[in-house]
């Protein structure tokens, strides 16, 4: 047993002053308010960890490799083309070196868990490794010795483009046919063994997967979350039209069960009867404003969508940067940017950092079939501690707003089913790790 005492705290009902928690184990025992016990670990502010929906680890290790410009203009599809030579470079031992940076980053953000959506399946030549699973057993183990909780979401993916078309060399790493990937899920359900880890998984998209692949899947595995990027460029919804007549939101809504166990990754280019309909749906729309900003692919219709009741998580997918709090602020002021008004999702009078903080909270642990994550006995004790350098200590939601759009908040400690990862915002193995993700990249970049 092990008590923190925080002057604040935000459990289900709002914040409270002077709160002790006992953690038994990776379960928060107790939750009551009092004065600190002699041994407790004292914190100014504790929140309830965040789960960051959308990753693509391997990513990590290419982050600024595409930021100089070739000669034509520079696009989502010529970032693609840096990606593709990348993601043909690495070894599983790579990948799993620069995972695991890409997680204690996400650890010292305040993310405690993480949906890896994970297409980088076989060896460089396209042929399967001795072990077909060795590529995702590698994330697994990234996520286990960094002590990040898992959604494993492996990646169907068998085309280049709307209707079936054959896959480009480029893509040769990331292929399947339905039943090769059904039996790495198979494989995957024996050798998950950590209980609070997840198995789900991932149709590409739309372009990559067809509708009767992804139906065949979805009636082999009729249980657990489904991810699918959807509608992320213009050139998508083009070519969707195309080949089928229908934009791709509107096609995946139309031909396939979507519900509250899947989550639509990016959904940028909605029209109107799109955007009631996804947020009619349940599922949660998996928002990545850093990346989304990074690649150019345009904005989500994020107020109107909120106001129509629907559920929305973060993600960090292409880890360009690891920052939780710059992930919701550039959400927030994308929208500023375009309508030339401020708190825009704040969703009414009220805390604008509040309302984001806590609406990705419960999109987050919904899309990646996750514990409700609260700050209650029972839950499981993924908590995250903030600082104010600067003081005096805000209170309330001001310490979102603080933390979010201000200076001085900053992540201190983070605890992941009760074990504490990061101290000080330093993860306990941040120099083994930077050490292994160095010589990852210079061997890939030799």
């Amino acid at each position: 047993m092990r008590e923190i005492f925080a002057n604040w705290a935000l459990l289900p009902e709002g914040w409270a002053r002077d709160v002790v928690l006992t953690l038994d184990g990776a379960a928060i025992a107790s939750v009551a308010a009092g004065p600190a016990p002699a041994d407790a670990t004292r914190v100014q502010a504790l929140i309830p960890g965040m789960a960051n929906l959308h990753s693509h680890a391997f990513q990590r290790g290419m982050a600024g490799l595409a930021e100089t410009r070739g000669a034509s203009a520079d696009s989502f599809w010529t970032w693609r083309e840096v990606m593709y030579r990348f993601a043909l470079a690495l070894n599983p031992e790579q990948m799993q070196a620069i995972a695991e940076l890409a997680y204690i980053e996400m650890l010292e953000a305040g993310f405690t868990r993480v949906g890896e959506f994970h297409y980088l399946h076989h060896a460089p030549d396209g042929s399967s490794y001795a072990d077909p699973a060795e590529m995702s057993l590698r994330i697994l183990a990234a996520a286990q010795a960094t002590g990040l909780h898992l959604t494993h979401l492996p990646v169907f993916y068998a085309h280049s483009d709307f209707g079936g078309a054959a896959p480009a060399p480029g893509q040769r790493r990331f292929l399947h046919s339905p039943d090769a990937f059904l039996r790495l899920l198979d494989t995957l359900d024996a050798r998950m063994t950590r209980p609070l880890d997840r198995l789900g998984f991932a149709p590409h998209s739309l372009r990559a997967a067809t509708e009767d692949e992804i139906s065949t899947l979805l009636t082999a595995r009729p249980n657990g979350p489904v991810h699918v990027h959807v509608a992320e460029q213009m050139r998508e919804v083009e070519d969707c039209l195309k080949a089928h007549g229908q934009r791709p939101v509107e096609r995946l809504l139309a031909t396939l069960p979507v519900d509250a166990r899947w989550c639509l990754i990016h959904a940028t280019h909605l029209t109107e009867a799109e955007r009631r309909d996804v947020a009619a749906s349940g599922a949660v729309a998996g928002l990545c404003p850093v990346t989304e900003a990074n690649l150019g692919d345009g904005l989500f219709p994020a107020p109107e969508f909120l106001s129509e009741g629907g559920a929305f998580g973060i993600g960090t997918d292409s880890n360009v940067r690891i920052a939780l709090a710059e992930e919701l602020q550039v959400l927030e002021y994308g929208q500023r940017l375009t309508r030339r008004q401020r708190n825009l999702l704040a969703g009414g009078p009220g805390s604008t950092g509040g309302a984001l903080f806590r609406g990705a909270l419960a999109g987050g642990a919904q899309a990646l079939a996750a514990p409700p994550a609260r700050i209650a006995a029972g839950a499981p004790a993924d908590l995250v501690a903030l600082h104010d350098e600067t003081g005096p200590a805000p209170d309330g939601d001001l310490w979102l707003d603080r933390w979010l759009f201000g200076r001085g908040v900053a992540v201190e400690t983070v605890w992941c089913g009760g074990v504490e990862c990061v101290s000080g915002g330093r993860h306990r193995d941040r120099d083994r790790v930077v050490a292994g993700f160095r010589r990852a990249v210079e061997a890939i970049q030799a």
